[in-house]
């Protein structure tokens, strides 16, 4: 009987040791050497003292930067600590009313824009904190963006079309443009 027990115990802590310590040091060390920047959690350096998450999307409500998707985290926009879809279906009326309430704010905020508003500036990701766009969400907002900052229209829109992430391997996923990068690319053109 105390064989067995002993056998249990030692069993226990060699697999506890290898599966709770040797493996996760073993796989952050071979992350910290072989992908740095994606083992430190993808961050991109704003200024002298900000720095966020390539990962997370930002919020942007000024009009002459390119706004994300609508964030569902809850109590502030695009908190990771809370990561969550809203839960709401398709046939849901808050759903609808969201959606209606972000229309008239995107009409609200370009009066000119007739263009039908795409749907992923007015519905959240699934996790609620997406930093990407479509094409033709970034395309959309074009007239606001370049109204705000002076800019010729076609410059912003060329810079946009610059801004487009092809498909993962060329066949996986939709083209998207990087929200946060792509303002951090309009500061820089002034």
């Amino acid at each position: 009987m105390w064989n067995l027990i002993r056998t249990a115990v030692l069993l226990l802590t060699v697999i506890t040791g290898l599966t709770g310590f040797v493996y996760p040091l073993a796989v952050t060390g071979l992350a910290q050497i072989f992908f740095p920047h994606q083992a430190n959690g993808s961050l991109i350096r704003i200024d002298e003292h900000r720095r966020v998450s390539e990962l997370i999307g930002q919020p942007f409500s000024d009009p002459k930067y390119f706004w994300g998707r609508p964030s569902a985290t809850m109590p502030l926009a695009y908190n990771a600590a809370s990561s969550a879809g809203s839960n709401l279906g398709p046939t849901n009326r808050a759903l609808e009313e969201a959606a209606g309430d972000r229309v008239a704010t995107l009409r609200k905020s370009d009066p000119r824009n007739r263009l039908p508003v795409p749907v992923d500036l007015v519905t959240t990701s699934g996790s609620g904190l997406d930093p990407h766009i479509s094409p033709a969400a970034a395309l959309y907002q074009v007239p606001r963006v370049a109204r705000a900052r002076e800019l010729d229209e076609r410059i912003v829109s060329a810079l946009v079309r610059r801004s487009v992430c092809d498909r993962q391997l060329g066949l996986f996923g939709e083209p998207t443009v990087h929200v946060l990068r792509l303002n951090m690319a309009l500061d820089a053109l002034r």
